[in-house]
C-alpha cells in the first residue's frame, strides 16, 4: 500500500484488540487504517452526536482558548476573517475567535453544511480534531490553501503519535471507531510542503501552524 501522503511504500500492522488493520509510512511517519474497516457516514455521525461540547464546558473552552493562544500573536496583526473548518454541533471556536475581533465563517459537513466558503478567501483557518477523520488528508490541505489569502494561516489541532508502533496499540485515540489517520508533525512537514505551504511552528504535542507564502 502506497502512503496517502507521500506516496511511498507502508509496512502493514494489526491491532489485535481492535480487530483492524493499519499502514505505518516510515518516510513521513503517517498511519493510516485500512478502509476495510472504516465506519459507514451514519456511524460516524452517530458518534460525533455523542459529543456535548459548549461554552459551558469550561475545560472545552480552555483547550480551545490554549489553542488559539499557541499562535495568536503569530497571526493577529494580518488576520480579519477565518473560517473554522470542521465546527461541529456547537460552534465554540466561532466565538472564541470572534470574541478576539475577528470575523468568523463555519461549516460542517454534518452540522453546517452551507458552503459558506464558496468564492471566499480566508486570513485563518482553523481545523480542530477533523484531521484524524480524513481519509483524504492532502486534498483537504489543497482545499484549505485554496482558499486561502497569501501570507494566510492554517491551524489544526489533532493527537500526534510518537512514531513507535508498540505505543500506538496501546494508545487511546486509533479506539475512536472515525478516527482514521494518525499524524506526527514530520507527517505534517511533509504534507505541507506537498501544497506549497511551509510549517511556522508546533507544540509537538496537538498543534501545528501552516502558512502560505
Amino acid at each position: 500500500m502506497k502512503c496517502k501522503i507521500c506516496n511511498q511504500n507502508t509496512q502493514k500492522f494489526k491491532n489485535i484488540s481492535l480487530k483492524k488493520e493499519y499502514y505505518h509510512c516510515i518516510n513521513c511517519e503517517c498511519i493510516f487504517l485500512d478502509e476495510l474497516f472504516f465506519v459507514s457516514p451514519t456511524k460516524e455521525k452517530s458518534q460525533y452526536d455523542q459529543h456535548n461540547n459548549s461554552l459551558e464546558d469550561k475545560g472545552y473552552v480552555k483547550m480551545f482558548e490554549d489553542f488559539l493562544d499557541f499562535f495568536w500573536e503569530d497571526i493577529k496583526d494580518t488576520t480579519h476573517l477565518a473560517l473554522d473548518f470542521g465546527s461541529g454541533p456547537g460552534p465554540v471556536l466561532e466565538t472564541l475567535i470572534q470574541k478576539r475581533d475577528v470575523s468568523c465563517d463555519i461549516y460542517d459537513k454534518f452540522y453546517q453544511p452551507l458552503k459558506i466558503y464558496e468564492n471566499k478567501k480566508y486570513d485563518l483557518i482553523t481545523s480542530t480534531e477533523v484531521f484524524e477523520h480524513l481519509k483524504n488528508p492532502k486534498e483537504t490541505l489543497e482545499f484549505f490553501k485554496n482558499h486561502l489569502n497569501k501570507n494566510g494561516h492554517i491551524a489544526i489541532m489533532t493527537l500526534f503519535h510518537s512514531n513507535d508502533k508498540e505505543e500506538f496499540l496501546n494508545w487511546w485515540y486509533p479506539r475512536d471507531p472515525t478516527h482514521i489517520t494518525f499524524f506526527t508533525p514530520k507527517t505534517f512537514e511533509v504534507l505541507a510542503s506537498s501544497c506549497g505551504l511551509k510549517v511556522v511552528k508546533t507544540d509537538k504535542k496537538r498543534v501545528i501552524l501552516l502558512s502560505y507564502m
